[in-house]
């Protein structure tokens, strides 16, 4: 076959943009194998052609300086890009951003609307954030029925943080009435999936049961996680 010397070239070109910017998931196979300078090619790559999750990706790297220099100013433009698209852990890192101030001034009203996306989609750590807040009255009024709200949300998921941070809603009695059943199996919950805190607030419970509070206690922690299973 004749090929004219433009039609090879450009054949050349073609190939040589798809094995350089291939796009998410060859930066995700990149990064799996700790190629992160290709990685972070990859993701920026499909980041600018509006990849939603190469934008995050993206945000990501620059946040933790991974692959590049870290950088906060161009992390929460890619987290922004990407949770603008709706990717909820863009939205959790970007509320974050807002909370610590990390490339932008701390603001507590920004910080909650995007962990309110976040946790409207299910993130857990949005979740358990947003109750941490209320608890403690960092950015709205202390409200102990909706921390207790948001913890269950994310300890339901089985996140151990927010399982140990329901448990001290339950032993303190705070937006719920106090409960030692209640709290020890949160905090077995939380101990079993490997939170250190819940391990110190497990035995603290413990010395204030009866030995039938206790085996109501663990009857319930197995029958949650063997539904959970």
């Amino acid at each position: 076959m004749n090929r004219s010397p433009v039609w090879l070239a450009a054949l050349f070109l073609l190939a040589s943009c798809s094995i350089v910017y291939a796009g998410y998931d060859e930066g995700s196979a990149a990064l799996n194998s700790g190629d992160y300078i290709r990685a972070y090619k990859e993701f920026k790559y499909a980041a600018e052609q509006g990849d939603a999750r190469a934008q995050n990706r993206v945000g990501w790297m620059n946040d933790v300086g991974q692959g590049i220099p870290q950088n906060y100013s161009e992390a929460l433009k890619w987290y922004r890009k990407a949770a603008e698209q709706g990717i909820a852990d863009a939205q959790y890192d970007l509320g974050m951003m807002y909370i610590i101030g990390k490339g932008v001034p701390q603001d507590a009203a920004e910080a909650i609307k995007w962990l309110r996306y976040a946790a409207d989609q299910g993130q857990a750590r949005a979740q358990n954030t947003l109750g941490y807040m209320n608890a403690t009255g960092q950015g709205v009024p202390q409200n102990y029925t909706e921390a207790e709200k948001w913890y269950r949300y994310a300890a339901e998921q089985g996140f151990p943080p927010a399982q140990s941070n329901l448990g001290v809603m339950y032993f303190n009695g705070q937006g719920v009435p106090q409960d030692f059943v209640q709290a020890h199996m949160w905090f077995n919950l939380a101990a079993t999936g490997g939170y250190p805190d819940a391990q110190k607030w497990r035995d603290t419970v413990t010395a204030k049961m009866t030995p039938a509070q206790l085996t109501e206690a663990q009857r319930l922690a197995t029958e949650w996680y063997l539904k959970k299973k």
